[in-house]
């Protein structure tokens, strides 16, 4: 076999992602992956964690879901996979945390060849809080409620990947656990950077040493943001009543650099899968208010999604990985009809 790294431009790479000085593949957001099509029934992968706790990653065959791995230290680890056709296989290797989690970085794979890999008909990025992380989602290697936090993270199987795979689309996803519009779930933008201090910085925090500009050019821009903003907080640092100007104003802002950065794409809005009740009619009001005010002022046609149910059976009232399937089912209809108007 022959190794290949980022240097062959059959190695692609997706997401909050970066080119390390060696030509190694950081990747940096939650489901920021490599992908390659192999020749041959096995390959060689060489990974490497950042973090200086446990990290996760999965692995995913012929877009069929393999595992989720764990990966822990600092050393390059060769990870060996058998994979069921001689003459093609695609692979895809996927950050199942967030950017807080620190890097995996891909250093390369052994295969007998690489073969052209084919390119999505579309590109959708995602833009949200710890729902669109998945994080929560997944107790299989550790209960809730028990270990870090990055214990039951699975981006890979969150909505908008699952939804994504579903439409044939690349995507992107950007998206911090607690964040929000104009504050967090537990910080009144005090301490705590939100979704528009952050968005254009690579690593999704307050270092601007490295912005954010990929050239991911996506078709469809969702938004799933305000669960954070409409919390109660913790109970024990002080939380103001829910802002709704600050909130509209803070959304209808961060929208106009999405359109400044991205200007033909269409945007998406999604109401919450965890809010119900007032707090979901609610933010549901404030985002009609966004629709309409890009209606009137600038004639753009912003899509909005409310959702009907919640899913509250993953770790602390998250949507379980068997819930972030059935949203990304009930959401592709709507996202079908998002891209067929643009």
């Amino acid at each position: 076999m022959l190794k290949y790294q980022l240097s062959n431009e059959l190695i692609k790479h997706s997401g909050r992602s970066e080119v390390l000085a060696d030509q190694s593949i950081a990747l940096i957001g939650s489901a920021a992956s490599v992908e390659f099509n192999v020749k041959g029934d096995s390959v060689n992968i060489y990974l490497q964690t950042e973090s200086s706790n446990r990290n996760y990653y999965v692995v995913s065959v012929n877009d069929t879901y393999k595992k989720r791995y764990k990966i822990e230290g600092d050393s390059i680890q060769k990870i060996a996979l058998k994979l069921p056709n001689l003459e093609q296989n695609t692979i895809g290797i996927y950050k199942a945390t967030e950017a807080f989690n620190d890097k995996i970085i891909f250093h390369g794979v052994d295969a007998v060849a690489l073969l052209p890999i084919e390119e999505k008909q579309f590109k959708i990025e995602f833009i949200g809080d710890s729902i669109t992380c998945g994080a929560l989602s997944d107790d299989s290697d550790m209960p809730c409620n028990e270990g870090e936090y990055q214990d039951q993270h699975n981006a890979y199987l969150a909505y908008g990947p699952q939804v994504a795979k579903q439409l044939n689309a690349d995507f992107m996803v950007s998206s911090v656990s607690g964040i929000g519009m104009y504050r967090n779930w537990n910080d009144e933008n005090i301490d705590e950077a939100i979704m528009p201090e952050v968005y254009d910085n690579l690593y999704l925090n307050k270092d601007n040493s490295k912005p954010f500009n990929l050239e991911f050019k996506p078709d469809v821009v969702s938004i799933c943001l305000g669960t954070n903003d409409m919390s109660d907080g913790d109970g024990v640092k002080d939380r103001l009543p829910f802002n709704n100007e600050k909130f509209t104003n803070n959304y209808i802002k961060f929208i106009e650099s999405i359109y400044k950065r991205y200007p033909k794409t269409q945007v998406a809005l999604l109401s919450s899968p965890m809010l119900n009740g007032e707090k979901q009619q609610l933010l549901v009001s404030c985002l009609k208010d966004v629709q309409e005010h890009f209606k009137i002022k600038s004639d753009k046609d912003i899509a909005l999604f409310q959702f009907e149910e919640i899913y509250p059976n993953g770790c602390n009232a998250h949507p379980s990985i068997e819930e972030h399937k059935t949203i990304a089912n009930v959401l592709e209809p709507f996202f079908k009809s998002v891209l067929v108007k643009e």
